[in-house]
C-alpha cells in the first residue's frame, strides 16, 4: 500500500519534516509518520491502516508535490518481522540469514550494499557509528566544507582586487562555520539513509564480531547472529597512534577532535606534512591562523612529483605558513599560560615553536579491533596492516572479501567505492580484477593539487623512455580573470607508445581537472588523440590542451 502526500492547494509544494519511523517498524492505523510543512502550516501524513513500513521514499527536508508516494506499508502482517521485534522486546538474540553481509557502511561498505541490491541480491548492511563512515562523518567531507568555508574567508580578503569593497576584515564565527559542516554532514547521511531504503538494504547498528567463517555477532541496542552466504569487510581506517611525550596534552588534537574545535586559535602546530596536514595548514591559515608545519621526511606530500612538492612549499611559504621538514618531533610541553611547546629536531640542532593548539596529523591504520578475525583464519597483510586480498578483493578464506582502507592498499574514498563493486561482481560470478594504474588523487591545499598515473620519478624507476611537458597557469585566461594564475599542469608520456601515462596539476579546478587526465590514462590516450580534442574557452580545462601540444609543436599561449 501507498502513502501518498495529501493534496496541497495551488500546485505548491511542502517540505518534509522529522520522519518518525524507519524501514521495519510496526506501525498502527494513524500513527503519524511524518509532519509535512505547508503555507497552512505543519499537516501530519498518517498511516491509513495498521500494517509494516516497507519503504521510504521521501527525505527529511526535501520538497514533497501533491500525490506524491512518501511511504510504502505492507498491510499484511509479517509474522517474521512481528517476531523479531517481540524477540528483541525481550531482549534476545535475534536470529538472520542474508545472501550478502557487509561489515562497515562508510564509502566502501554503502556503495557495495546499493550496487548488490540493485544486482538482485539480499544485503544486510552492519554499522557500528554513522552511515557513511569516517570519509562524510570526520573526514572527506567534513574537512571539504571546513575548506570551503575558509575560502570564502580568503575571497572576501581579497575582494577589493575584483572591485568589491567590503567593510573591512570579515569576522570569522568558527562556531557557525563548524555547524554549517554538521548540517552538510547531516544531510548526506540522510541522503545515503534513503538510497539504503529505497533498495531494500537492511541497515543494523551494532558492533560486529566474527564467530565462524560465516556468521557475525552483532551486538548494538540490540543482538543479531547474523549467517551470510557471503561476507564483505568494509571497516575502514582509524588515526594511528604516536608515542610522543605530552601527545595526551590538552591542547593536541587530532584531525577528527580538530573538525568539531570551535575555539579558533591564533597559532596552530601541525605535526605531518601529508594530506591532512596540509589541507588543515591551509585551511587554518585562510582564517587567519598563524600555522606551523613540522615534517619528519625531507619533503611535503612525498607521494607527488618533487617539483609539485616544492611548489606547493613555496605557495605555503608565500602564505606566511611556517615549514620545517626533515624535522623529527621529540616532545610537546605545556607552558604556565597553557600554551604549547613543540620541540623538534632537524639535522642541526633543536628548535621550538609556541602555539594555542597542536594538531596531530600522522595518518591512519587500518581499523579490526573487535572483530575477532582470529576466529576465521584470515591473513594480514605483512607486519599485521591489513587484511590480505587478491585482485578480486578475495580474502585467503572463501566467501570473505575485503575492501577499502582495512586492505591497506590506497586509503581514498574512490579506491573503497570502486573496490566494493569488484567484489560483488566477483560475489556474483564475475572475473573483475582490481586495476590501480588510474587512480586520481587529490590535495584541497590552496591551490589545489591533483594527479594521476605514473610520476616522472615512477617513470625513471621504471627505465621508461618518457617525455614531460608542462604548462604555467599563467597563460591560461580564465585562471587569470580568477586572479588564480599560480600553478602549472605537468604530463607524462611513454615515448616508445605516444600515450600519456601521467599528469599533475597544482592550480586552481585542480580536484575537477583530474577527471578528464584519468580519462586519458585509463583508457590509453596518445598526446595526438588529446591534442585533436576542442577543450572549450574560457576554461582552465585549456591549459591541459596546451600541455598536450608541448609534446609537439609547443604550446600556442606559452613561449
Amino acid at each position: 500500500m501507498e502513502v501518498k502526500m495529501s493534496f496541497i492547494p495551488g500546485g505548491k509544494k511542502g517540505k518534509a519534516g522529522k520522519i518518525n519511523v524507519k524501514v521495519g517498524d510496526e506501525v498502527q492505523a494513524d500513527n503519524i509518520l511524518i509532519q509535512v510543512e505547508t503555507g497552512k502550516g505543519n499537516r501530519p501524513i498518517k498511516a491509513p491502516k495498521a500494517g509494516v513500513i516497507t519503504k521510504i521514499l521521501c527525505m527529511e527536508g526535501a520538497e514533497v508535490s501533491s500525490g506524491q508516494v512518501l511511504f510504502e506499508l505492507n498491510s499484511r502482517r509479517d509474522e517474521a518481522v512481528i517476531q523479531q521485534k517481540e524477540n528483541l522486546k525481550k531482549n534476545e538474540t535475534v536470529e538472520l540469514k542474508t545472501e550478502l553481509l557487509i561489515i562497515g557502511a562508510g564509502p566502501g561498505g554503502y556503495v557495495a550494499a546499493i550496487y548488490a541490491a540493485k544486482r538482485g541480491m539480499k544485503v544486510i548492511l552492519v554499522e557500528k557509528e554513522e552511515l557513511g563512515g569516517t570519509c562524510l562523518n570526520v573526514g572527506c567531507i567534513p574537512t571539504k566544507a571546513l575548506v570551503k568555508s575558509s575560502e570564502v574567508c580568503r575571497n572576501v580578503c581579497k575582494s577589493s582586487v575584483f572591485g568589491i569593497i567590503t567593510g573591512g576584515e570579515p569576522r570569522v564565527d568558527m562556531a557557525r562555520i563548524i555547524r554549517r559542516k554538521d548540517e552538510v554532514r547531516e544531510k548526506l547521511v540522510s541522503g545515503i539513509s534513503c538510497l539504503l531504503n529505497d533498495n531494500g538494504v537492511q541497515v543494523i547498528f551494532g558492533k560486529a564480531a566474527f564467530l565462524g567463517n560465516n556468521s557475525v555477532f552483532v551486538e548494538g541496542k540490540e543482538k543479531y547472529i547474523i549467517s551470510a552466504r557471503d561476507i564483505i569487510i568494509a571497516t575502514g581506517s582509524k588515526i594511528s597512534k604516536t608515542k610522543i611525550p605530552g601527545i595526551d596534552l590538552p591542547m593536541v588534537m587530532n584531525s577528527t577532535e580538530a573538525l568539531s574545535c570551535i575555539d579558533l586559535p591564533k597559532k596552530v602546530t601541525i605535526i605531518g606534512g601529508g594530506i591532512i596536514g596540509m589541507e588543515f595548514a591551509f585551511m587554518y591559515n585562510n582564517l587567519g591562523v598563524k600555522v606551523n608545519v613540522v615534517e619528519f621526511l625531507d619533503r611535503l606530500l612525498p607521494m607527488l612529483d618533487r617539483d609539485v612538492s616544492e611548489s606547493i612549499r613555496n605557495y605555503a611559504s608565500e602564505a606566511g605558513i611556517s615549514v620545517h621538514t626533515g624535522s623529527k618531533v621529540l616532545r610537546i610541553q605545556q607552558s604556565e599560560d597553557k600554551q604549547a611547546i613543540v620541540t623538534y629536531e632537524d639535522k642541526k640542532e633543536e628548535h621550538i615553536v609556541v602555539s594555542d593548539k597542536v594538531l596531530v596529523a600522522i595518518g591512519r591504520e587500518p581499523n579490526l579491533d573487535g572483530m575477532n578475525i582470529e576466529k576465521t583464519g584470515l591473513i594480514l597483510n605483512e607486519r599485521g596492516r591489513g587484511i590480505s586480498v587478491d585482485a578480486q578483493m578475495r580474502t585467503n578464506v572463501e566467501h570473505i572479501y575485503a575492501i577499502g582502507d582495512v586492505t591497506n592498499i590506497i586509503q581514498l574514498a574512490h579506491v573503497a567505492s570502486y573496490q566494493g563493486m569488484v567484489a560483488v561482481d566477483n560475489i556474483l560470478g564475475g572475473s573483475t580484477q582490481a586495476n590501480y594504474s588510474a587512480v586520481p588523487n587529490v590535495v584541497f591545499t590552496s591551490p589545489e593539487i591533483s594527479s594521476v598515473g605514473l610520476t616522472e620519478e615512477e617513470c625513471r624507476k621504471k627505465g621508461l623512455d618518457f617525455s614531460i611537458s608542462t604548462v604555467s597557469y599563467s597563460c591560461n585566461g580564465k585562471a587569470v580573470t580568477m586572479d588564480e594564475p599560480d600553478g602549472f599542469v605537468k604530463l607524462v608520456r611513454d615515448n616508445a607508445t605516444q600515450r600519456i601515462v601521467g599528469g599533475s596539476i597544482i592550480g586552481a579546478d585542480a580536484s575537477s581537472l583530474i577527471s578528464t587526465l584519468t580519462l586519458a590514462v585509463s583508457n590509453g590516450f596518445t598526446d595526438k588523440e588529446i591534442a585533436e580534442t576542442v577543450f572549450a574557452h574560457p576554461t582552465t580545462a585549456e591549459v591541459i590542451h596546451e600541455a598536450v601540444l608541448g609534446f609537439g609543436i609547443g604550446a600556442i599561449h606559452q613561449s
